[in-house]
């Protein structure tokens, strides 16, 4: 998709120095999909908060895990 946005020269270059990308296509995409990565696994931690996992025979996963 091609996209015309205004956006600070210093933020467009400190994204592509953390990124380490060459172009500010790459830079951008790559700060992009972190962004979404991690507002994912924020949104999957609220529902864990929510509804937690509890393993009621812990001592028998780990048996089971020792004998692999």
């Amino acid at each position: 998709m091609k996209v015309t946005a205004i956006i600070a020269d210093d933020l467009v270059n400190n994204v592509k120095a953390y990124t380490q990308s060459s172009t500010i296509t790459e830079a951008i995409t790559i700060a992009l999909q972190d962004w979404v990565d991690m507002y994912t696994i924020k949104k999957l931690n609220q529902q864990i908060t929510q509804k937690p996992v509890f393993i009621h025979n812990g001592e028998k996963i780990r048996e089971i895990n020792r004998q692999k």
